[in-house]
């Protein structure tokens, strides 16, 4: 479990970033934004338009990217977060590069509907409200390959393998120490279950902080690898009878230093804010699975067999849970949490982290009743005794998932109508061809009987 932390990161102001672009010799500026599937996009200004990018923006066609703006409103401004100025360490320090995070807005300056840090950000302001601030510690993995035509590991090893059967821990090392150069806090980092398999945990901080962070990893993560000749990847599921990529997301709620989820009176140790919290993470989580799990290869992945989760209980020992509650350790309360277990490591975070607090904010709300924890096998449970319990099955497929979504109000609020809309299309979009796909299986099992 990473470090809690006990309050946002200070955010530094613009004369800061002028006068530490000019100190780092910094020539060019690469301003980083999501499309709506979480993919980093980026276009670079010179450092003499910085001031002007800070005060006003930066034009650029917001039709290009993927769900941010319509075709006839195409004109956007990236407005660059000076708090998320770091130097690019693999670039060179001559003429040197900087990356600033940029919220998105329109021509006047308002929230651009497509944005998903935007989106996160106004989630983030309803915690707020409440009182809470949102903190995220997710456990993000991925593979390394020889290079990206075939799965072919670099290893065979497996959980916290070390000497010859890691064959990455070199990459491990230089990619954590690349972090940490951006500001990017690691808690620890290891070799994971599965064949070339590795995890590296960041340390626990805000929400908006952490999914500037996770786009900075998942980038970081590939540069290592191609700058030594292999590659990186965080799809759900490369390999076939192994676990998959997931991004186990630990969160709570703090109100000031205090930890908002913890009562020492409960018997699991869990305020009613947190129970009531979890409670909206299980009722929503199906609803939520277009987003935590967007990809049709996020599906091979959510399948009985592995470690994945499959239904929607809660535990504290269960591996199968979908929610985890860690174990109360005395003397650190700050320290309890949820561990949401089903979102992969190819999700956007930005739009993930901000449907799990509209869950669990949904919950607090209405004071939804968080049933008591199962401990025993759900899978060898009968579909009548799972219902008695209230246990949903996450969809199973990219077109379960949509078909729920098509269908759910709360996340339609949750993203808005513009993201909703534009999230739902591009995964339609998705499924539909890939349903039209001739597979290599059908062919290797149908040609020679049919």
């Amino acid at each position: 479990m990473p470090k809690s932390s006990k309050s946002p990161k200070v955010r530094q102001g613009k004369a800061f970033v002028l006068k530490k672009a000019q100190d780092d010799n910094v020539r060019f500026i690469r301003l980083w934004f999501s499309d709506i599937q979480g993919l980093l996009k980026s276009f670079a200004i010179t450092v003499d338009e910085l001031e002007e990018a800070m005060e006003q923006g930066k034009g650029f066609d917001g039709s290009a990217i993927e769900g941010l703006a319509r075709s006839d409103e195409s004109d956007m401004r990236a407005a660059p977060d000076p708090s998320t100025y770091q130097i690019l360490p693999w670039r060179p320090r001559e003429n040197a590069v900087a990356r600033m995070f940029a919220d998105i807005v329109d021509m006047h300056g308002a929230p651009s509907e497509g944005d998903p840090r935007q989106c996160l950000k106004r989630h983030l302001k309803k915690a707020a409200d409440l009182g809470f601030t949102f903190y995220v510690g997710p456990e993000i993995e991925y593979f390394y390959f020889q290079n990206s035509e075939h799965t072919k590991p670099l290893d065979q090893g497996g959980y916290f393998d070390l000497t010859s059967l890691d064959a990455a821990s070199d990459l491990r090392r230089e990619t954590v120490l690349t972090l940490e150069e951006m500001g990017v806090g690691v808690e620890s980092s290891h070799h994971e279950a599965a064949p070339s398999q590795h995890e590296i945990d960041l340390r626990y901080t805000d929400a908006l902080t952490m999914a500037d962070n996770t786009m900075t990893y998942r980038l970081v993560v590939k540069e290592i690898a191609l700058k030594n000749g292999v590659y990186a990847t965080f799809m759900p599921k490369p390999l076939k009878n192994e676990n998959g990529s997931g991004m186990h997301v630990h969160q709570s709620l703090f109100k000031g230093d205090k930890n908002a989820f913890y009562d020492k009176n409960d018997k699991h140790h869990l305020s009613k804010t947190a129970k009531h919290y979890i409670a909206g993470l299980l009722k929503y989580a199906p609803q939520m699975c277009i987003v935590t799990n967007q990809w049709v290869n996020s599906y091979k992945r959510l399948t009985p067999g592995y470690e994945a989760p499959v239904y929607t209980f809660w535990g504290k020992k269960n591996p199968h849970a979908l929610v985890r509650v860690p174990a109360y350790k005395s003397g650190r309360e700050s320290a309890m949490r949820a561990e949401l277990r089903s979102p992969d490591a190819a999700c956007n975070p930005y739009l993930a982290f901000a449907v799990m607090l509209a869950a669990g904010l949904e919950g607090i709300r209405h004071g939804f009743e968080l049933p008591e924890p199962v401990e025993q096998s759900v899978h060898s449970m009968s579909d009548a005794d799972r219902g008695k319990k209230g246990i949903q099955l996450l969809p199973q497929s990219l077109g379960e998932a949509i078909a729920i979504a098509q269908d759910s109000k709360f996340l339609k609020e949750a993203l808005g109508e513009h993201i909703y809309r534009s999230l739902l299309e591009n995964k339609k979009i998705e499924w539909n061809k890939y349903c039209a796909e001739i597979t290599h299986y059908e062919i290797e099992k149908y040609l020679p009987i049919l």
